[in-house]
């Protein structure tokens, strides 16, 4: 008899059951809790420690990882399949479905670094994804699953990142893709992928957690492979830039890890990944996760200030269309996290999230505005003595800058913001969105009236 490589615990009661028994929402029939994938190694329920007679040699996986690099395989150039011993989720390694994703750059933010008051500031950034955001690396993962267990049609409710990494893994695998969208509240860039890539998309007339119970409720009636955030294969895939930046930082860990806070199944994945290194030995110590949300969207934030606990979902408003989610399906996961690992929750404004993008940008580093919520917030974190001058912060940008590009042409023409909004920014910010928005120059075809523009701009003083 095949033993198996893998089980199910879920995250409320802790029952564990096989990874082909969970049903087609992913969710504990008697908690209705969601599940974590756990392996012969995984501590038991309520241990701090790995069974140790399982535990696999670090020493040997940290070599493994490295020559993989050198091999010509797809599921070696991989980012996230490069790592697949820490998570054997897929029983014919013929059915993983990859698009050479992960292996993101971690780049050095010299300049936000020193205008939020830090000896340096690195970034993650997986918008360099094939399909441009983080999502890539989850759907990698929870694709392969569904194509080894012979789905045809896999669906997910989306604010476009999802649909877009999925219709495309889906359209590599050779499988069927359904989208489900709010009505005109996602980022149109994000949703031409999808439909780019062959899915049947709909548009529902109401928000993504309106999205997300119409789909819920199909995937129990046909045999459709619900592939959102609650499907826990996907924090599999999405776990893997914790291994990534603790190679890119040659097994130094981190201080603090600042993620944007959506529908927080990120934030849970990462903590994973780091707390999972730390059980086999990789490394001695887990860096902190901070978790940044809009203010339009921010039920993890209330949650985190409320002395009772208590989750209660919003009505999500916010032009942070990634992060535009009231009822997060991985809030305790999250939780957890913050819990566990010691950081915080923070929420930050329309002004905040604009003005952090825009500095980001000004880096030669794009981002979406979901992502730029991470330096927002850090400022935050450091104006309240969180993080420290000398300690080393890696924000985690989750989406390409040209996800949303309408959002980063309305910010430079000045048509961002509503008037009431300006109104509430300082007159520091207000002269650093002035130094940094960037409009086209409309001018006469006249090589004089262009070089008196030129000179007039040449004697601007550049943004800090």
């Amino acid at each position: 008899m095949k033993v198996a490589t893998h089980h199910l615990r879920c995250t409320e009661c802790g029952a564990v059951i096989t990874g082909s028994a969970v049903n087609s929402i992913f969710r504990c029939p008697d908690c209705n809790g969601l599940y974590d994938v756990i392996y012969p190694w995984s501590p038991a329920t309520g241990s701090s420690e790995a069974n140790n007679h399982n535990l696999p040699n670090a020493s040997a996986l940290r070599w493994l990882w490295q020559e993989r690099r050198t091999s010509t395989l797809p599921i070696d150039q991989s980012g996230v399949w490069r790592f697949r011993d820490l998570f054997p989720i897929v029983e014919d390694p013929a059915n993983i479905v990859t698009l050479r994703e992960g292996n993101t750059p971690l780049y050095d933010l010299p300049r936000c670094a020193k205008a939020v008051g830090l000896d340096s500031l690195l970034a993650k950034h997986q918008g360099m994804n094939p399909t441009g955001s983080f999502k890539d690396t989850g759907m990698t993962a929870a694709l392969s699953v569904a194509a080894d267990r012979k789905f045809e049609w896999v669906a997910c409710a989306s604010t476009g990142n999802t649909s877009a990494a999925m219709a495309a893994y889906a359209a590599r695998a050779g499988l069927r893709s359904i989208v489900f969208i709010p009505e005109g509240k996602i980022a149109w860039g994000k949703l031409s992928q999808s439909m780019d890539y062959g899915a049947l998309t709909i548009q529902l007339k109401t928000d993504f957690d309106g999205c997300v119970r119409i789909l819920t409720d199909l995937v129990t009636r046909f045999p459709i492979y619900l592939l959102n955030s609650v499907n826990p294969y996907r924090l599999e895939g999405q776990k893997t830039p914790a291994f990534e930046i603790l190679e890119q930082l040659e097994w130094q860990v981190p201080d603090h890890i600042v993620v944007p806070g959506g529908n927080l199944a990120n934030s849970s994945a990462l903590g994973k990944g780091f707390m999972e290194m730390h059980r086999l030995g990789l490394i001695s110590r887990i860096p902190k996760i901070s978790i940044i949300q809009a203010e339009g969207a921010n039920p993890l934030y209330r949650w985190y200030m409320d002395s009772n606990r208590i989750m209660r979902p919003v009505t999500a408003d916010t032009r942070a269309t990634a992060i535009r989610i009231g009822n997060p399906a991985s809030w305790r996961k999250a939780a957890n996290v913050i819990d566990k690992l010691g950081g915080w929750c923070e929420q930050v404004s329309e002004q905040e999230i604009a003005l952090a993008k825009a500095q980001i940008g000004a880096e030669g580093v794009g981002c979406e505005p979901a992502s730029a919520v991470t330096f927002a917030g850090l400022k935050k974190l450091v104006a309240l003595g969180k993080v420290t001058r000398e300690e080393r912060v890696v924000l985690i940008l989750t989406g390409h800058t040209l996800k949303d590009s309408q959002y980063t042409i309305d910010y430079h023409r000045g048509e961002l913001l509503t008037e009431a909004e300006n109104a509430q920014i300082s007159a520091e910010d207000q002269a650093l969105h002035a130094a940094l928005r960037k409009p086209p120059i409309v001018l006469e075809p006249d090589s004089d009236v262009v070089l008196h523009a030129l000179e007039s701009h040449m004697k601007l003083a550049q943004p800090v």
